[in-house]
């Protein structure tokens, strides 16, 4: 069996083609079946996430052309529209194409994490809907393991790579354990809620998000349990925050260093971590100056993000060598699958001899001979006929330079050269 694995990404395709091809939840199971009864695949995964939609496949055939087909189908899109967007990879570069995506390297952000989750997801629904067999079973259990090595043995996903998850890890540093801490979210559009999911993971004890639109800061707070209140209410709520991330459209700042000097008064000079990732500046930049204050801007934190995503690169070569080694054993182990029928065959064909041999010798037994000498015809019958058809073979073909299966030969039975 060929495995296959095709599809369209973020890089491939633009996203009203990644739309077309994408598969709510709830259309996996019965694609699945589909995809296995109308297409060459023996067994099919499906993984579809906003940045991609790929079909790992396994196949008798050289090629899923019949697959393809029904994925457009499916998708209601030509194949001469999807032909330019598409990938294909079969046999060990459809493994490690796996491997990469698993382990975040083939990723929107290098080294992301949640693509693992994604595919495991997608692999248990596959594998509960009985579109999965041996070779994906396989390949799959193979590829979580890969991914959780690349993790633990480099530093791909470290460092953060996004200004949103650097303000957190900047947080983290200055107030180790946030489970006490409170932080307040200024603004609601997608940079303070990527800031505050990355809070949540990290234990953020108490949330507050200030908006000039309450219902909007609401919105957000409810998602997170945490409280929304009015721009104008700063002055009097800021005092309560260890950390104050702000991210509007105001085209004047928001916070003042008097604003700031009063709160600290309150908390009585508690420290406080300002992050300010508007353009233009919600915080002025004379808060900076302030003791017991820590101000950073949107290039503070951009500076980080591009160390960080170098560092990312580096551990993605380590990665990668990871890869190629973990391929070739996988791969091993398919070309290993050929040899089972052979096996098979041989041994049933000596379990034949053993049978019909040891009977002569019961029969003999039976007649009254001499066990010793019954043991010792029984011993030699079994040599000569085992040994027969490989020395028959390596006789007519020694001198046909078949060097090969001498050489095969001394391996198969573990043979010196003498």
């Amino acid at each position: 069996m060929q495995l296959f694995a095709f599809g369209v990404n973020h890089k491939t395709a633009p996203v009203d083609v990644r739309e077309k091809l994408a598969f709510p939840e709830e259309r996996l199971a019965p694609a699945l079946k589909e995809v296995c009864s109308n297409g060459d695949a023996g067994e099919a995964t499906i993984l579809s996430t906003c940045n991609r939609t790929e079909i790992y496949a396994g196949a008798q055939n050289e090629n899923i052309d019949r697959t393809v087909e029904w994925l457009c189908d499916s998708a209601r899109i030509s194949c001469r529209e999807l032909r330019p967007h598409l990938y294909r990879h079969s046999g060990s570069d459809a493994v490690k194409h796996a491997f990469r995506v698993a382990s975040g390297l083939d990723s929107l952000v290098l080294g992301e994490p949640q693509i693992l989750g994604q595919m495991k997801t997608a692999f248990t629904l596959a594998h509960k809907a009985g579109a999965t067999g041996k070779m994906l079973n396989r390949m799959f259990q193979q590829t979580f393991s890969v991914a959780k090595k690349v993790r633990t043995d480099t530093a791909i996903g470290a460092s953060a790579v996004s200004v949103a998850y650097a303000a957190v890890a900047l947080a983290r540093q200055i107030f180790s354990d946030l489970r006490d801490r409170t932080v307040m979210l200024i603004g609601a559009g997608e940079m303070i809620e990527l800031a505050v999911r990355h809070l949540s993971e990290a234990g953020i004890g108490r949330i507050i998000v200030a908006n000039r639109t309450v219902e909007k800061a609401q919105t957000l707070a409810d998602e997170f349990a945490g409280e929304a209140i009015a721009l104008m209410e700063l002055p009097d709520r800021l005092h309560e925050a260890d950390i104050i991330i702000s991210s509007t459209g105001s085209q004047l700042p928001l916070i003042g260093k008097g604003m700031v000097e009063n709160a600290l008064k309150k908390r009585k000079h508690r420290p406080m971590f300002l992050v300010d990732i508007a353009v233009p500046r919600d915080m002025e930049p004379e808060i900076g100056r302030l003791n017991d204050v820590y101000l950073y801007t949107v290039d503070d934190l951009q500076q980080v993000v591009e160390q960080n995503m170098e560092a990312r690169r580096d551990a993605a070569r380590e990665a990668e060598h990871i890869i190629d080694v973990e391929v070739k054993r996988f791969m091993h182990w398919v070309r290993s699958l050929d040899a089972e029928p052979v096996i098979r065959t041989l041994r049933e064909q000596a379990n034949d001899v053993s049978r019909q041999e040891l009977q002569k010798a019961i029969k003999l037994l039976n007649k009254g001979e001499e066990p010793e000498k019954v043991i010792a015809q029984l011993a030699r019958s079994l040599t000569n006929k085992l040994t027969h058809a490989p020395s028959h073979t390596l006789r007519t073909h020694q001198f046909d330079e078949h060097l090969s299966m001498l050489d095969a030969a001394r391996t198969l039975f573990n043979l010196d050269d003498e």
